[in-house]
């Protein structure tokens, strides 16, 4: 039988390795699961009626580009949230979750060659990893550019060379960044749109941990884009409403664009996509038009960014996230300090190394953990004195 090449050398997925690495491995206590970021505050308290009222909707197959009352209210939250102006007609295109977005919309864009050659997608590393599931899915050469300490956590894009930039068709980044917690700042996003515009190749900005901030928030690509004067089909942004308002299972999310990049997205979705019921729609723009949870998600988060600074504020090597729920904490040996952290304290945690890889001998996140901030803050300060106690004192 002849399976496809294409996928032939992707490791397997980080939480099955994860459970590869322990399989058989009793905890060392009570299990505190800090590895996947599925957050645990409360989501509003109201969504339990909207869906009651809304409930009939399941009757009927729902509007495959998201109903317009949606993308009205996604299109007018980032106009209150970044000053961007986005016609929801054309322009936003709502989503079963964003990592559908992410793989399809490179599915849908990526040519098949770039100035006469094979295609090169760029994507951070560490990064989440359907970025580059989507690229080797559209036959594209991913190329994983180091996101360090040594260059502030987040990819040089200026780093990489012309003749590589020339064959480039998309650059993925995620700000705030997953696992680090780095922001991209306003000059970054111009740097890197003013590279897009000299090579011609597209930004997909994954901005999904963009209401989770410790001080100032986040600056966006469409909002430094629009003020640049760039090609409107220049950046797409993706964001989610998973951890902004502890709601991944409620699966909406939304990408925002230009008119002829949405229309590519609108068409291939038409055949492949899997829109969101009619009920969970109205759930949705209800909570895009409403900003009181936020508010309060991101307080909780900011204590328990001030929690952590508290256990491992003196810990070399420490940097605290700018934003988003994750620690990026240093070990000497990530799957070493994993499992010694399961068979000692019961406490679960994500090798870095899991999420990113090998280029020229190194997979950057090999001396760090991922943490997951998501538990209730008692637990979790539980779990954080835990790791502090095994591997740091």
């Amino acid at each position: 039988m002849v399976f496809p090449e294409r996928f032939s050398n992707l490791p397997e997925y980080a939480f099955p390795r994860l459970r590869t690495l322990l399989d058989g491995m009793e905890p060392g206590g009570d299990p505190i699961l800090m590895t996947i970021g599925e957050p645990r505050h409360a989501f509003p308290a109201w969504i339990d009626k909207v869906l009651a009222d809304s409930i009939q909707g399941f009757a009927k197959y729902p509007e495959n580009d998201g109903t317009l009352a949606l993308r009205t209210a996604q299109a007018d939250w980032l106009g209150q949230r970044y000053g961007v102006d986005v016609d929801p007609v054309t322009q936003i295109l709502a989503l079963n979750g964003t990592r559908e977005g992410l793989y399809n919309a490179c599915m849908a864009l990526c040519p098949e060659q770039k100035n006469g050659q094979q295609p090169v997608v760029l994507t951070p590393n560490p990064f989440y990893q359907v970025y580059a599931v989507a690229a080797l899915s559209v036959g594209a050469e991913p190329m994983y550019l180091p996101a360090t300490a040594a260059t502030g956590d987040l990819p040089d894009f200026h780093a990489v060379d012309p003749a590589i930039l020339d064959r480039t068709a998309i650059a993925y980044i995620c700000s705030p960044a997953n696992p680090q917690g780095a922001v991209a700042s306003e000059a970054y996003w111009e740097a890197l749109i003013a590279l897009a515009e000299k090579h011609d190749f597209k930004i997909f900005a994954d901005e999904c941990y963009s209401e989770i901030y410790r001080d100032d928030a986040p600056t966006g690509a469409l909002q430094v884009a629009q003020k640049m004067g760039a090609d409107p089909e220049r950046v797409l942004i993706f964001h989610s409403l998973s951890k902004r308002s502890n709601l991944p299972g409620l699966r909406s999310g939304f990408c925002a664009g230009g008119p002829q990049n949405i229309a590519r997205l609108k068409q291939l979705r038409a055949y492949s996509g899997a829109p969101l019921p009619l009920p969970l729609q109205a759930v949705a723009e209800a909570v895009w038009r409403d900003e009181d949870h936020v508010v309060e998600n991101r307080a909780l988060y900011q204590e328990k960014y001030a929690i952590a600074d508290e256990v491992f504020g003196d810990v070399q090597g420490y940097k605290g996230p700018e934003a988003g729920f994750f620690l990026w904490l240093p070990v000497q040996d990530a799957e070493q300090a994993t499992v010694k952290l399961w068979q000692e304290t019961g406490v679960k945690v994500l090798p870095g190394s899991y999420l990113a890889r090998e280029v020229d001998g190194v997979t950057p996140g090999h001396d760090k953990i991922r943490v997951a901030m998501v538990a209730e803050k008692e637990e979790m300060r539980r779990g954080l004195m835990l790791i502090r106690k095994t591997l740091y004192d």
